[in-house]
């Protein structure tokens, strides 16, 4: 005979004369207390409504493909990906079956998109986002039909996935407490150059996306405005068969990259120190908002907050910059 879970729960013996308490360990295990909670709700799970469900798709090795991106594939009404072909052959690896409408979204025919994927969820339909690999609408596209969505006041769930930035976060050996992403580098040196003399006093540790093409010219730019000492990592085909992380400083990977790297490259800097940031290394922030009407002395204690300095050190500097 099969016992219900209110019997299960009850006080008084089980039929083995162990004593079962109603009340949860006080001192127990906190996941363990919530494990109803925890494994009990899907978003996933109502089928009442239409709603937009961003599924993470594995970034390099098959096996990271969850249960709930498995399932959120085989029961949605409608497919959006960024490359259909690979889509398609994703499914078959994993050998999901899957709605036949399949449509793509990707840079160039996102915007127009939107609106069709929004008029399909207000009619009650399911639609996975998905990008290559990843979490679509990071560094992907999906973000217009995210916003498209949030507007409209439909559901929006996700089902997270593999993430190249928190693990080469992980893995780098940097402060991982306070971080900032910064997506990909510009494809043009002055560019680049331009960006990382804006974060050069950053002080959260930060996480950029490479191309191998370009990494020899990225290293010589990120030696020429931060300089050789700083800490940082180069992590490589992450979940793939030849993953690498490479630690060490920008002078001594600049050097391990004069020769290129091969694979999809996520690049950790370590933040500022405060020895590296100086009140004079923010008159370009204090011009900005002085520029824009701001006072210099509230302009000064903006920059100071931002970059936990002396608000009378910043001001000092920008009355006596040259």
């Amino acid at each position: 005979m099969t016992t219900s879970s209110s019997e299960q729960n009850s006080d008084g013996p089980t039929a083995s004369g162990e004593e079962i308490s109603a009340e949860p360990d006080s001192v127990g295990d906190p996941l363990e207390k919530d494990v109803d909670h925890l494994t009990g709700i899907d978003p996933l799970a109502d089928p009442a409504g239409g709603r937009l469900v961003l599924v993470g798709t594995p970034i390099g090795n098959l096996g990271d493909a969850s249960l709930r991106m498995q399932q959120a594939i085989e029961t949605a009404d409608v497919i959006a990906a960024e490359d259909t072909r690979r889509f398609l052959s994703l499914a078959q690896r994993l050998e999901l079956e899957h709605t036949n409408r399949v449509i793509s979204v990707f840079d160039h025919n996102e915007h127009s998109r939107a609106p069709e994927l929004v008029e399909l969820i207000r009619a009650g339909r399911t639609v996975v986002l998905l990008s290559d690999a990843g979490m679509p609408a990071v560094s992907d596209p999906g973000y217009r039909v995210v916003k498209a969505c949030a507007e409209a006041d439909l559901p929006i769930t996700a089902t997270p996935g593999p993430s190249a930035v928190l693990m080469a976060l992980a893995v780098s050996g940097l402060p991982s407490d306070r971080f900032s992403f910064e997506g990909f580098l510009p494809r043009k040196g002055g560019a680049r150059r331009k960006l990382l003399e804006e974060l050069k006093t950053e002080k959260r540790t930060m996480v950029f996306f490479e191309s191998p093409h370009r990494i020899t010219d990225t290293m010589e730019d990120f030696l020429t405005v931060i300089g050789a000492d700083r800490p940082m990592s180069i992590s490589r085909e992450l979940t793939k068969t030849y993953e690498e992380t490479l630690r060490g400083t920008i002078g001594s990977l600049r050097d391990q990259a004069a020769g290129g790297l091969r694979g999809e490259l996520t690049l950790v800097l370590a933040g500022a120190s405060e020895e590296e940031t100086k009140p004079e290394d923010h008159l370009g922030q204090m011009a900005v908002l002085v520029d824009s009407g701001v006072r210099a002395k509230e302009a000064a204690g903006q920059v100071a907050k931002r970059f936990g300095l002396s608000k009378r050190d910043i001001y000092e500097a920008w009355l006596h910059r040259e």
